[in-house]
């Protein structure tokens, strides 16, 4: 019998190493997921390489990130995906069919299953059993090629529900309650699983939100055993075929466990600026607000914009609060559309978005300078809105709707008997997913010319000596590195143009001090690229000439990233030595090639400004250091798939 549910799902697609916490194992993957955001740079790598098929069971394309076509770039770039998913043998959802998670969990998450996916919310599949792990585009490249992942086993971190929530507590107060527990890097090198009869009394959407939020712990991934309600979840979807049962075991075992009282759980909210922020909504009731979001992967079911609608039926929404409203997916429009609730929320006043993720990566929507935005989103990072002073709150649909209903943040327990809400029958349309040809060789890749070949990068040099451009704090986020946003977004197929918006927003001439240089390196603080799974945010600084940064810890993905485009990620071994380096110090490491190649783990430093030594650790599994070396993986992928294409000849 399986110790946990986790562990059963790693060892049956097991294909090396031994799942013991700190080994590193490869595992085969099941199913990819790319989004528009992140896909281009995904199908571009494989054209690189030179694969005509993916090799995964399944794999689709979204588009609902860059939905915005202010001009060509987004359309150009929704052509050549639609195009090269054709061509490759991978399913694309048009852009209007929803976003990618509320899609994945309806229409193709099966429990037993592995799920990688180019989106850092990826785990949101976790919520019918299924082990999904996010990680950036050149990873889902090489798993589409055939390649197994390879990842440092997790500690599987117990997470026991009791209990069942009281009238007007939801799934996300749960999610922000463990946040303010374990806080946003509680989850760093784990895997959280739910467990305990807690669980009995959650339905898969709200599995969901969890699972979703579990990433702002810096997790791996949120799983949940597939059980009754999974199965009822995939009957309604008429998927009820794939469900397998994958109870968690009478007697788990975990690396270590944290208890929830889900009837002990109140509204909670997350203040600016972190989603780790987290206090009662009763703390902060009466502030202020001028804007309310209700929807994005995290909270845009029909039971979540159904609950908010049944608060503001037959009311208007406060003068002064601007509420917006994206459902999840076309699936869950349909059945609001059908059910009333959609009537409800037009007659209260709200504006009814697009099923994308749309005000959540700052595509429309940015709230007024200096205002407050409550939202039921993920992440709240400064900026990340599109006005960089305004306060971003994240709660519940049940305080959003309150908030926007009477102008402050307002805890709903206020409001009386919470209403009942009853999940209608879906209707299953796919309509919007496009198989691919049957004939690929009839496909034409379109390509407009915001497509942009990836660049390509020289191996490890032996020694290198450069500035140190830029000094950050703790906590800086892939959003701080490269944001998103309307002028951002449209760029992510070209990398040149996309490369001048590094760090725009911390250090507006970033770029071109970079290239005047000739590179460098950065210096970070804790939890070093948190957020968001975008490789731009490695890539772009890679190609600005940074060879290596230096910080006290990273966030999981951004550290796998940062390699896998030939920067190394080194530690500083003592906070001391974070104090003594300075923004325009030249720093220089000899033999560098050299003690990475023999597996040396520290590493000397020179601060020839100073006049002085330190050393760094550098944490790096054997092929870790095979990709530093090959100057990045897209190197080792382009050599291995060009001598098997000379085999073929």
């Amino acid at each position: 019998m399986y110790r946990n549910v986790s562990c059963k799902i790693i060892e049956d697609h097991l294909v090396e190493g031994k799942p013991e916490p700190g080994n590193e194992v490869s595992i085969k993957i099941d199913q990819t997921l790319t989004q528009d955001a992140t896909g281009t740079l995904v199908y571009m790598f494989l054209e690189a390489i030179g694969i005509e098929k993916v090799k995964t069971r399944l794999s689709v394309s979204y588009v609902d990130h860059n939905t915005l076509q202010t001009d060509s770039r987004s359309a150009d770039s929704h052509r050549y995906l639609q195009t090269i998913a054709s061509k490759l043998g991978v399913i694309f959802s048009k852009p209007g069919n929803g976003i990618c998670h509320r899609i994945h969990l309806e229409r193709f998450a099966r429990p037993g299953w592995t799920l990688l996916g180019s989106d850092s919310h990826t785990p949101t599949a976790g919520a019918v059993g299924m082990l999904a792990i996010g990680a950036g585009g050149i990873d889902l490249a090489a798993v589409m090629s055939g390649e197994p992942y390879r990842m440092k086993m997790p500690e599987i971190l117990g997470v026991r529900l009791t209990g069942r929530l009281a009238p007007w507590v939801s799934a996300k107060d749960v999610a922000l309650s463990l946040l303010g527990e374990i806080g946003v890097k509680g989850g760093l090198g784990k895997i959280l699983e739910y467990f305990g009869e807690g669980v009995n009394h959650l339905t898969v959407p709200e599995r969901a939100t969890i699972a979703n939020m579990g990433t702002e712990t810096g997790a791996t991934s949120s799983v949940f055993p597939s059980d009754e309600e999974t199965y009822r979840w995939l009957k309604m979807q008429g998927r009820e075929e794939e469900w397998i049962n994958l109870p968690t075991p009478e007697r788990s075992e975990y690396d270590d466990i944290v208890e929830i009282d889900l009837s002990k759980l109140e509204p909670m909210i997350a203040l600016p600026h972190s989603p780790g922020n987290v206090v009662k909504v009763s703390e902060v009731e009466g502030l202020e607000v001028q804007q309310v979001c209700i929807g994005s992967c995290t909270n845009s079911s029909y039971r979540d914009l159904a609950v908010a609608a049944s608060i503001l039926r037959g009311k208007k929404v406060h003068p002064n609060v601007d509420l917006t409203v994206s459902p999840g997916s076309r699936q869950v429009l349909r059945a609001i559309a059908k059910s009333g609730v959609l009537a409800d929320l037009i007659a209260a006043g709200a504006r009814i978005l697009e099923c994308a993720c749309g005000p959540c990566i700052g595509m429309g929507q940015a709230p007024p300078a200096g205002s407050v935005s409550v939202r039921t989103f993920n992440r709240n990072f400064k900026g990340r809105s599109g006005t960089p002073d305004a306060k971003v709150y994240l709660v519940s649909p049940e305080v959003a709707a309150a908030t926007a209903l009477y102008g402050v943040i307002t805890d709903p327990r206020r409001l009386g008997p919470p209403p009942k809400i009853k999940e209608p029958s879906m209707d299953i349309d796919d309509g919007l997913l496009l198989a691919p040809a049957r004939d690929p060789s009839k496909v034409k890749v379109t390509r407009g010319p915001n497509i942009v070949p990836p660049p390509t990068f020289e191996p490890l040099p032996d020694s290198f000596e450069g500035e140190v451009l830029i000094k950050l704090g703790d906590d800086v986020s892939t959003d701080d590195i490269l944001p998103a946003g309307a002028d951002v977004l449209p760029l992510r197929s070209n990398i040149p143009a996309i490369s001048k918006y590094v760090f725009a927003r911390v250090a507006p001439r970033f770029a071109e001090k970079a290239l005047r240089k000739g590179g460098g390196f950065i210096v970070g603080g804790e939890n070093y690229g948190q957020g968001s799974s975008r490789e731009h945010a490695a890539l772009c600084p890679r190609y600005l000439g940074i060879r290596a940064v230096f910080a006290k810890s990273y966030a999981r993905i951004h550290k796998r990233n940062l390699i896998n485009f030939g920067i190394i990620p080194f530690t500083f071994d003592s906070p001391k030595a974070y104090e003594l380096i300075d923004e325009g110090d030249m720093l220089k490491i000899d033999m560098l090639r050299e003690r990475i190649r023999r597996g040396d783990d520290r590493i000397p430093v020179e601060n020839v400004t100073s006049n002085s030594t330190f050393t760094v650790n550098l944490d790096l599994s054997e092929r870790s250091r095979e990709i530093i070396l090959a100057g990045g993986l897209l190197n080792l992928l382009n050599k291995k798939y060009s001598q098997t294409k000379r085999r073929r000849m």
